[in-house]
């Protein structure tokens, strides 16, 4: 941390929001602090000496060292939530960061799978594959694409958040936020396989001699063969499993966006299924449709 009276700590734990954007906010404002208490034109050590000439400087040298448009972007969106907070605190004034912009960097298109990578993935397991685990895989990807989850989402959810009678699941997303999602009828029908008393998933948290170990999470959904609760790293393996190409679990949520808007849905609905706190979020996959409806218009007009 910088030596100056910044108040990083407080800030990070003033703001709430999911522990991996606050360790991103604690380290741009860090890194920032650093270089202003460094700056060979005048340092300075309070945030109440930082001025929107230092802030555009702070930018140049950002960009002088190679930082990519994205990374200053974000960057930038990090001491706007520092400065606010620090205003709103009493320790600055005036907010230095007002009227200065950064490089937008342009956000990557998200990828959406074709309809015959879906049906590879969703409908299509290695014949040597083990019964209960392509029960499990298929509730898994049927949950990603059918409900838009993200990852980790997913990996924590647990027994109690699910509703079968219902076809609902309650998901806790960023930032602690708790969203209820509906389940698709191939989710649904996947799920009540895999969750069944004689299901998979009693397999997956007994012993050969049918008790549960005592490192086994019992309210976890999706397990490892160990008992234990699926990770991430566990989804991306058996997706590499099943797909033809290089496939991110990510992609699944992409593709169950832009397979609604595609659909007619509602801009807002799609942004309440996904759990995003900010509309913009949920627009780029507008572009991704547009960007297709494009495309297949000079693929099939005669006159495009």
């Amino acid at each position: 941390m910088p030596d100056g009276s910044w108040e990083i700590e407080e800030f990070v734990a003033a703001v709430a929001l999911a522990p991996s954007t606050l360790a991103v906010y604690a380290r741009d404002v860090s890194s920032f602090a650093r270089w202003a208490e460094a700056d060979p034109q005048e340092p300075v050590r309070r945030p109440d000496l930082v001025d929107r000439d230092r802030i555009r400087r702070y930018l140049a040298s950002l960009s002088a060292s190679g930082r990519a448009p994205r990374t200053m972007a974000r960057t930038m969106a990090s001491l706007r939530r520092y400065f606010t907070w620090c205003q709103r605190r009493g320790l600055v004034s005036v907010d230095p960061t007002v009227g200065v912009s950064a490089p937008s960097g342009a956000a990557r298109l998200p990828r959406v799978l074709r309809a015959d990578e879906l049906h590879r993935l969703l409908d299509e397991s290695p014949d040597t594959e083990d019964p209960v685990v392509t029960a499990r895989d298929t509730a898994v990807l049927e949950l990603l694409y059918g409900s838009g989850l993200r990852v980790s989402e997913l990996c924590g959810l647990d027994i109690d958040q699910v509703d079968l009678a219902r076809s609902v699941i309650t998901v806790w997303g960023k930032g602690s936020k708790q969203r209820i999602v509906p389940l698709s009828g191939p989710a649904r029908d996947a799920l009540v396989d895999w969750l069944a008393p004689t299901g998979g998933r009693v397999s997956f948290l007994t012993d050969v001699a049918g008790s549960v170990p005592l490192d086994a999470d019992g309210a976890a959904v999706f397990h490892n063969r160990r008992g234990r609760r699926l990770g991430p790293r566990d989804v991306r393996r058996l997706i590499d499993r099943r797909s033809p190409v290089p496939t991110h679990p990510h992609a699944l949520r992409h593709t169950f966006a832009t397979h609604l808007l595609d659909g007619g849905a509602d801009l807002r609905v799609v942004q309440e299924l996904l759990g995003h706190a900010d509309l913009a979020t949920t627009q780029v996959y507008t572009h991704v449709s547009k960007d297709r409806l494009s495309r297949v218009f000079r693929e099939s007009h005669p006159r495009a």
